[in-house]
């Protein structure tokens, strides 16, 4: 063997092997289970189309999402509607200022019977975690979930504890009560694939919603017992898996990266995207592309989650708050900037 031969065959081994990507029959299959989901979520979520599709894109791409929205537009409905089309287990946290890590994680504790020291899981131990006004907790409570969000797993008097697979931790905060709130720190954000805003419903949303309310039930609530789990765990992860072997243009991925690094760059930004913002919009766009059946990602695709994925993780310098531009509009701004290829 040459030294050509040799250098070839030791940059082979360096380098991994592109996987295969999904057979047409995967995509049908996996198509028709995101489709199920979708059905089953908008029996109890009236409207709010895009939001939905924003988190199960959250949850093909193995990621987390952040809801934010004013109080009754359903973050909360929209979670447990998710959790119930989902054979698994949930749990669900309510942030409060009195929240300590060990409520969140865990904790070992001496068990008097035994006479040992044992190991007390707490609820991240589960497939869909909702953390619920995550921004009423203080910073060292926020900060429990950073190892579970990016590892999997949950560090105990030195022992790591893997979660179940697969795992997602769903977030709601109110933007708009900001008394007894904690802003949630940039490296906390950076873990959430997608920031989801949801808005007010249209207004034949609205009356569709109030006649389903006012119709013989109790209280206001809609009901959640039309929602039928369609999926497993295994489902998911299989999911999951196609996702990631999508296959992706390679002028697709540099038009990714180059809409993430405008954001270093562009007027008015203190602080840019990061190297996960890049890797955020190629997953979620993947994943959104699996969503439409399709076998192949798209720079329509890459816009589509563009805003989601990057709104939370750009800075604003004071003099653009004050002219009243938010992270979308620099977001949409470099979008029209950056010219998509064409493929």
């Amino acid at each position: 063997m040459n030294d050509t031969t040799q250098a070839t065959a030791a940059h082979s081994d360096s380098v991994p092997a592109r996987s295969q990507a999904p057979s047409e029959a995967e995509l049908e299959v996996t198509s028709r289970l995101a489709q199920q989901i979708r059905h089953e979520i908008a029996k109890a979520v009236i409207g709010q189309t895009e939001v939905i599709d924003q988190v199960l894109i959250v949850l093909f791409a193995a990621g987390h999402a952040l809801l934010e929205g004013v109080p009754g537009l359903g973050k909360t409905l929209l979670v447990r509607a998710l959790t119930r089309t989902f054979n698994g287990t949930t749990a669900r946290i309510q942030f409060t200022p009195d929240l300590m890590p060990a409520d969140v994680a865990g904790h070992v504790m001496y068990d008097l019977q035994s006479g040992e020291m044992r190991i007390r899981r707490g609820p991240v131990f589960t497939n869909l975690l909702l953390a619920d006004e995550i921004n009423r907790a203080p910073a060292k409570t926020q900060a429990a979930l950073l190892e579970v969000m990016q590892e999997h797993q949950v560090t105990l008097e030195g022992e790591s504890l893997p979660v179940p697979s697969p795992f997602m931790t769903l977030a709601t905060q109110n933007p708009v009560e900001q008394e007894g709130t904690y802003p949630l720190p940039e490296a906390q954000l950076d873990r959430f694939l997608l920031k989801i805003e949801i808005d007010y419903p249209s207004e034949r949303d609205e009356i569709e919603m109030t006649r389903l309310v006012t119709s013989g039930r109790v209280g206001d609530a809609l009901a959640l017992e039309d929602v039928k789990p369609v999926v497993t765990a295994s489902d998911i992860l299989q999911i999951q898996t196609i996702a990631g072997r999508l296959q992706i243009d390679d002028r697709v991925s540099a038009y990714a990266v180059q809409i993430a690094r405008q954001t270093r760059q562009w007027a008015g930004v203190s602080l840019g995207a990061g190297p996960r913002g890049g890797l955020a919009l190629i997953r979620a766009a993947r994943a959104y592309a699996v969503l439409c059946g399709r076998p192949f990602v798209t720079p329509d695709d890459i816009k589509f989650v563009a805003v989601p994925a990057l709104r939370h993780r750009i800075v604003l310098s004071p003099e653009i708050e004050l002219e009243g531009l938010t992270s979308e509009d620099i977001v949409h701004g470099i979008l029209d900037h950056v010219e998509a290829p064409r493929i």
